[in-house]
C-alpha cells in the first residue's frame, strides 16, 4: 500500500540509533533506484488516519530528504504492541545496542504500563537484566541520550564509559559528552580519557575535562618520552606506576563489591597477588641493596 508522508506516525524513531553515514548511503541508493523495501506499520491505537512505523525510520527519512511524498507501506494486523514485540525479538538478533534495548524497555513501561515481570517475560530475560537495562536510561540525560540517537556518542562510550561518570559525577559526565560530540572522538579515545579521569586528581580531572585534545597531546608526548628515559628514569617511573596499578585494583574491587565475586576469583586474585607481592619484595630488597651501608643500618 502507499500512505502520504503526513500520514505517518514517527513516535518510535526515537527508540532507534541513527548513523548518519549509512543513512547517506541510503539516500543515494534511493535516489537512483527508489524505494525497494517497504517500511512496516500498524494501525494507531489513538488516530484512524495514520499508521504508525514500526520498522524503516531510515527509509522514510531518506524519502523526505529526496523530497518524495509517497511511502510504499506493509501494513501488519497487529496492536503496537505485538508488533513492537516481535520486531524487538527479529531486532535481537540484528546486534541491538544496550541502550536501545533500554528505549524500548522504557517504552513498554510508560506506554504499555509493563511491569518488570512481564518485561522479564517478553525479552526472555531475567529482571535483574531489565533493571539493569532501564539503570542505563536513568543515569544519562535526555540530552545525552539524545546525542547518542543522532549518532555523535557511540553507544559502546556512552554504556561503557559515561553511565559510569555519571554515577560518580553527572557534571564532569555531561562536560565529557560535549566534548566528544565538539571533537568527534570515536570509543577508543573516549575510553583513554574515561580513565584518565577516574585514575586523576581533582585538578586532573578538571583540566582533562577542560581540554582533552592537550589531554591527548601531552600522554601522546609522555608515552613517546617514555621510550627514551635512561634506566634511572625508567625505573623511578616503573615504580611509580607500580603504586598507581594498585590503587586502581583496590578502586576497582570496590566498585565490584556487591558482584559478590565467586570462590574461582578470589582463588586466581589472590595467586596473581602472591606472586605479584614476591617481585616486589625482591624489587625492594634489591633497592635496599643499594644504600650505603651506614645508611642500611
Amino acid at each position: 500500500m502507499d500512505l502520504e508522508q503526513q500520514q505517518l506516525d514517527l513516535r518510535y524513531s526515537r527508540l532507534r540509533l541513527r548513523v548518519p553515514h549509512r543513512e547517506r548511503r541510503l539516500v543515494a541508493s534511493m535516489a537512483e533506484v527508489g524505494q525497494l523495501v517497504p517500511v512496516v506499520v500498524v494501525g494507531s491505537d489513538t488516530d484512524p488516519d495514520c499508521a504508525v512505523v514500526i520498522d524503516g525510520f531510515k527509509r522514510v527519512r531518506a524519502l523526505r530528504v529526496l523530497r518524495l511524498d509517497v511511502v510504499r507501506a506493509l501494513r501488519l494486523d497487529l496492536s503496537e504492541l505485538e508488533a513492537l514485540v516481535l520486531y524487538s525479538s527479529l531486532r535481537a538478533t540484528d546486534g541491538a545496542s544496550a541502550l536501545e534495548q533500554a528505549w524500548l524497555l522504557q517504552e513498554f513501561q510508560s506506554r504499555f504500563q509493563l511491569s518488570m515481570q512481564q518485561l522479564a517475560s517478553q525479552f526472555e530475560k531475567s529482571e535483574s537484566w531489565v533493571s539493569r537495562r532501564l539503570a542505563l536510561v536513568r543515569e544519562l540525560s535526555a540530552g545525552l541520550q539524545g546525542e547518542v540517537r543522532r549518532g555523535r556518542i557511540t553507544p559502546h562510550a556512552a554504556t561503557k564509559y559515561l553511565v559510569p561518570m555519571a554515577r560518580a559525577k553527572s557534571e564532569d559526565c555531561e562536560r565529557m559528552a560535549r566534548a566528544i560530540v565538539e571533537h568527534g572522538f570515536d570509543t577508543r579515545t573516549v575510553g583513554v580519557l574515561y580513565a584518565g579521569w577516574r585514575d586523576g586528581s581533582a585538578v586532573t580531572r578538571d583540566r582533562l575535562l577542560e581540554d582533552p585534545k592537550l589531554y591527548l597531546e601531552s600522554r601522546r608526548a609522555l608515552a613517546e618520552a617514555g621510550e627514551t628515559l635512561d634506566p634511572r628514569e625508567g625505573l623511578l617511573k616503573d615504580v611509580e606506576i607500580l603504586g598507581s596499578v594498585a590503587r586502581r585494583a583496590i578502586r576497582r574491587l570496590r566498585e565490584a563489591g556487591q558482584l559478590a565475586l565467586i570462590a574461582p576469583d578470589v582463588d586466581t586474585l589472590l595467586a596473581g597477588l602472591v606472586l605479584a607481592t614476591r617481585r616486589i619484595e625482591q624489587l625492594t630488597d634489591s633497592i635496599q641493596a643499594l644504600r650505603a651501608p651506614e645508611e642500611a643500618v
